[in-house]
């Protein structure tokens, strides 16, 4: 038998690593992967390597050009004082040529590092002076309640909408929520100035405002009035997509397809005898009442309602108002709470007594309860398959009795026919959610807001840390996805949904969480003062678990 010819093994060059491929010592260029991507980086890298260019892996005091795609100088400046601090390194930032992309392609198409023009480089802001300091994400910045330039951008129920709320949401209606973002951004960068804004060189080096949303300031500023804008909002699409989307269980896509049917507004759906589910029928039932803002004494008596609830059912539990009004509001759209209780498990079970209570009160008008599904996780503990959480939660319409003055001030419960209608009560949106005590504080933050607040806070953690924030818990990816990679946690897994027996791969999801957690090594005892809620099985398994990393000092050392 003809043994086969073995073939040839050749290993990339380097510049590292063979210095004759290298033909400009003197230039380090550095990639910054970040709005890159890391395919876009490595075929940029290996193009220029191929041209001669020396590119380094990582970053290091040797670099002299930092180039970047989609950033600006101050997201780059920051990105580099945090790796030169995670290193113990001093950042020598005056020296480098911060770098537009275009730098790099236009001198790999010469062959040759071209000098660097005022083009090329990237705009940074002059340092900010101790009374404001405003930075590349919208969750370092303070974005108060009350600012200096309503005028350009959200003004919180009130009857005339603002500019950059009326195209945020228009974007959000036609399904573009890049553009939403980017509206909703530039809306939050203005908020955090502490002056009025006049003409447009107040603006100048700010981060995050988009060409589009400055176009429309200039407009504003140059005329009062931006004709994007007023176009928009006399929009017979926009006027009747906010219609349908205001009714109760209504999202874009069914408004949008009503909206090519013919149908304006909720009086519509009743004419023409859509099929609404049972939430949209409610919806419908209580559409002027659920469009009215919610007062924060309404708010409070409606608090005074569920904690007499959850304290009659379970004596200690701990109620917390969440959503706009613990972010110090007035005015809201609904009322969200979060229920939990310092005995973990103690919660389990809750939410059924809870409405129960309500509903023999005559307090609800509707309900419906969505159970808690992170006991079927399979895709590891910190993400889920959508974008909410996996808490038990209830979406309900309560029942509020008003005073004469209709204010809310003295609110209180009544158990009253739901055919009844005048002044004398009013339909408010509540939603109660209940939380495992060692996941509470995750769920009060995920909960408290503002939308865009916890979207920049969560591509702050993995962009800059690393790490995975959720509704549940903050974990470091990379050491999460080392130990659910390795051979002994797969086949486990594996060996557990094959089975059906889901708990048992629960278990050991919460027993990875625990050693990550406290870097102790595994036992049920430490699972339990670390919070986690065990399945009864636990004794059956542990041993295997343990068999697992017995010899492993570490979980991150498994794979070993």
């Amino acid at each position: 038998m003809v043994p086969l010819k073995r073939r040839k093994v050749t290993h990339p060059q380097t510049p590292d690593q063979h210095g004759e491929t290298c033909k400009f010592n003197d230039v380090a260029i550095f990639i910054i992967e970040r709005k890159m991507g890391a395919s876009r980086k490595s075929f940029l890298t290996q193009l220029g390597r191929s041209k001669g260019f020396r590119i380094e892996e990582s970053y290091s005091p040797s670099v002299t050009h930092v180039v970047s795609e989609n950033n600006t100088g101050d997201e780059v400046q920051a990105w580099i004082t945090n790796e030169t601090e995670e290193k113990d390194e001093k950042a020598s930032i005056c020296s480098l040529h911060l770098l537009d992309i275009s730098w790099l392609t236009e001198s790999i198409a010469a062959e040759s590092p071209l000098q660097v023009q005022d083009r090329h480089r990237l705009k940074t802001s002059p340092k900010p002076s101790a009374h404001v300091a405003v930075k590349s994400y919208a969750c370092q910045r303070r974005s108060p309640l009350n600012h200096h330039n309503t005028f350009l951008t959200v003004s919180a129920h009130s009857n005339t909408q603002e500019p950059l709320e009326i195209l945020a949401e228009n974007a959000e209606f036609m399904e573009n929520e890049g553009r939403n973002i980017a509206f909703r951004r530039s809306a939050s960068v203005l908020k955090a100035l502490p002056r009025v804004v006049r003409r447009m060189e107040d603006l100048k080096n700010l981060p995050c405002l988009g060409g589009h949303s400055l176009r429309v300031i200039k407009e504003i500023l140059e005329d009062g009035a931006s004709q994007e804008v007023e176009t928009t909002k006399q929009s017979e699409q926009f006027q009747a997509m906010k219609a349908l989307t205001g009714v109760f269980g209504v999202g874009v896509k069914s408004a949008d397809r009503w909206f090519r049917e013919g149908l304006r507004n909720p009086s519509d759906l009743i004419r023409t005898g859509q099929k609404l589910n049972h939430t949209q029928q409610a919806g419908v039932r209580y559409y002027n009442d659920l469009n009215k803002p919610v007062t924060k004494k309404e708010a409070e008596a409606i608090s005074d309602m569920v904690g007499k609830a959850v304290r009659a059912v379970l004596p200690g539990a701990i109620l917390t108002l969440t959503g706009g009004f613990r972010r110090g509001k007035e005015v809201g759209h609904d009322v969200d709470f979060l229920i939990t209780h310092p005995e973990e498990g103690a919660e389990e079970g809750m939410m059924p007594k809870v409405l129960k209570w309500l509903e023999d009160q005559g307090l609800l008008l509707y309900q419906k309860t969505t159970r808690n599904s992170y006991l079927e996780s399979r895709d590891g503990p910190e993400r889920a398959p959508h974008h909410m959480d996996r808490f038990e939660r209830c979406f309900s319409i309560f029942k509020l009795e008003q005073t004469k003055e209709c204010s809310g001030t003295t609110a209180g419960a009544a158990g009253m026919s739901e055919q009844q209608s005048g002044p004398s009560w009013r339909a408010v949106r509540v939603d109660l959610v209940v939380s495992p005590y060692s996941q509470f504080a995750y769920a009060t933050l995920g909960w408290t807001g503002s939308k865009l607040f916890e979207r920049d806070l969560r591509r702050w953690a993995g962009q800059e840390r690393g790490m995975s924030l959720s509704n549940h818990a903050l974990y470091d990816s990379k050491r999460v996805s080392d130990v659910l990679s390795c051979k002994c946690w797969r086949h486990t897994r594996q060996s557990a949904l094959n089975s059906n027996t889901f708990k048992r791969t629960v278990f050991f999801i919460r027993c990875l969480t625990v050693c990550l957690d406290t870097k102790k090594k595994f036992s049920v005892e430490n699972a339990r003062c670390s919070g986690n809620s065990l399945p009864d099985q636990a004794s059956s398994v542990q041993r295997e678990f343990l068999s697992c990393i017995r010899s492993a000092r570490g979980m991150t050392h498994l794979c070993a």
